[in-house]
């Protein structure tokens, strides 16, 4: 079993919210123990009214949860909804065993959190590949459905260049650990604005330190070249909500956006001029009142 006691190095861009606890809206912060060594550290507020709905966030392959209790999150619960956020193994409090982590497993994790807290009325909203982990397990049905899916600068497809980011991403930090990830891909997935007040912290004196291959965050950034971007957007079968930001200059394809949103057959677009890859954390004001007037579509229609 391993776990990450220099938390500095797990977090690629490091959330600028503090962990939140909230006794008034009943959290309960636990641990998902999925087979011996592995475990998913997860916090579940249900809803505090009736016809709530219950937000389940899906973290990308770095960062935790944080970005979501202390960003979107206070706002979705002041509202009445519920929130479900968690760590991906390898990830903040998710312990893991050394080995090949892959989307498939991801997936296989998150529908079992969906099974063991059942939340009411679920509607998945994922960052980047996030987004496509709360799609693929809304697709294998069951427990594992929601209500609708907010999926935010998730839309890509499968090409060399994007071969290439995450292979990219893999070999940076074999060479320079999370530190030189940050560096050289802060400018690019986050806005001016945050670029501004932000990098002061970017760019340290002193060596970058190398990830082993054993380290957590180094299994999940490999498991990025696993995933399968050639879903059956046709099948999706709930309403969704795509944001994107037009300053993420790593990810954001526009024809591949709109080549993929054609596909969708109840699909509510939001493109933000202001932000980049990192929206929850650029723009949390903005995301949270997309959501919350999508969420009134999706209670009417209930």
């Amino acid at each position: 079993m391993l776990n990450h006691p220099d938390h500095r190095r797990q977090a690629m861009f490091a959330s600028p919210y503090t962990w939140i606890t909230s006794e008034a809206h009943k959290t309960s912060m636990s641990q998902l123990e999925l087979s011996p060594g592995n475990s998913l550290c997860y916090e579940h507020t249900p809803p505090s009214r009736t016809g709530g709905l219950t937000f389940v966030c899906f973290n990308a392959l770095t960062g935790d949860k944080a970005m979501w209790t202390g960003g979107i999150g206070p706002a979705l619960l002041a509202a009445g909804h519920g929130l479900l956020t968690y760590n991906l193994r390898g990830q903040r409090g998710s312990d893991f065993t050394p080995g090949e982590f892959s989307v498939e497993q991801i997936v296989d994790d998150a529908c079992a959190l969906m099974e063991l807290t059942a939340p009411e009325r679920p509607v998945y909203v994922g960052l980047s590949i996030g987004g496509l982990f709360g799609l693929e397990a809304h697709l294998r049905g069951g427990v594992a459905r929601a209500r609708g899916l907010v999926l935010i600068n998730t839309l890509r497809v499968e090409n060399a260049r994007l071969e290439w980011i995450n292979d990219a991403v893999v070999r940076a930090a074999e060479t320079g650990g999370l530190d030189l990830l940050r560096d050289l891909f802060a400018p690019l997935l986050f806005n001016v604005e945050w670029q501004a007040r932000n990098r002061k912290d970017f760019l340290k004196d002193g060596p970058y330190r190398p990830l082993s291959k054993n380290d957590g965050a180094y299994l999940l950034l490999a498991a990025g070249s696993t995933a399968n971007w050639d879903q059956p957007y046709e099948k999706i079968d709930v309403p969704v909500l795509s944001v994107t930001g037009l300053q993420d200059r790593v990810f954001y394809d526009g024809h591949a956006v709109n080549q993929l949103s054609a596909r969708i057959p109840d699909i509510t677009r939001i493109e933000m001029n202001n932000a980049g890859h990192m929206i929850p954390a650029e723009r949390p004001a903005e995301l949270t009142e997309a959501i919350l007037v999508f969420a009134a579509g999706l209670e009417v229609g209930a």
